[in-house]
């Protein structure tokens, strides 16, 4: 068997190819994003001395770390739309509703490990910190939100820079709800071409290079920013 890639530079093969990188990184940024920004929502409702509003908390958490990811999309894009309001499904499927419902599902399915990343890192931040915040004058809400997930954010550096990694790979779940992401891309040329090991070989050199960069990236940013205490 003759091993050639040249075929993925004709015809429309690589621009298909390329739409499918643009797709991924897209939802994986935007999923990053959202769930990074849900995961910080969720740690800070979770240290409100409210029983109800943490065991909601952690139920929310646990359905997202506990059911499977593609599930989880397929509740979103199958379900979902059955109980929103007209005015917002509407609105949906006006754009990419495929790919705005694989976001979502995305972002707090990785903001369910994410928020115990970071409150992992909060209880490993001695107590005297959130003390010495109180005794200079700050709230409650200020001590969390200056002085203890900063630093809680440091130390979570390693396991959330983990969960970036299974995020990326994870986009490739979004091609069951028809998202014409890498994976996608990848599956239609191989429809087309019937080269299996050389379509899937390329496919597993861009998910290997986009890996490593993003743990090269999450290296520096580690040890530009360590924590600002040890042990």
């Amino acid at each position: 068997m003759q091993f050639d890639l040249s075929f993925l530079t004709d015809g429309n093969y690589a621009q298909l190819l390329w739409q499918g990188v643009q797709t991924t990184f897209r939802l994986f940024a935007g999923a990053w994003l959202l769930g990074f920004a849900v995961s910080l929502v969720l740690v800070c409702l979770r240290s409100v001395p409210f029983k109800p509003l943490q065991w909601l908390v952690a139920a929310f958490v646990e359905y997202h770390r506990n059911v499977p990811t593609v599930v989880q999309i397929m509740v979103w894009y199958f379900s979902m739309p059955q109980i929103l309001p007209d005015g917002i499904r509407l609105w949906l499927n006006r754009g990419d509703t495929e790919f705005m419902f694989a976001l979502i599902a995305l972002a707090l399915n990785v903001s369910g490990y994410m928020s115990e990343d970071i409150r992992s890192g909060l209880r490993a931040i001695p107590a005297t910190q959130g003390e010495a915040a109180r005794s200079v004058g700050l709230s409650a809400w200020g001590a969390l939100r200056h002085v203890l997930v900063p630093q809680a954010l440091r130390i979570g550096v390693p396991p959330l820079i983990n969960r970036t990694l299974i995020l990326f790979k994870d986009t490739s779940l979004a091609m069951v709800i028809g998202v014409a992401e890498l994976t996608y891309q990848v599956k239609a040329i191989e429809n087309l071409t019937f080269r299996s090991f050389e379509v899937f070989a390329a496919s597993t050199a861009l998910y290997l290079m986009a890996s490593l960069a993003l743990m090269a990236l999450g290296a520096w940013f580690a040890r530009r920013y360590p924590p600002a205490f040890r042990g």
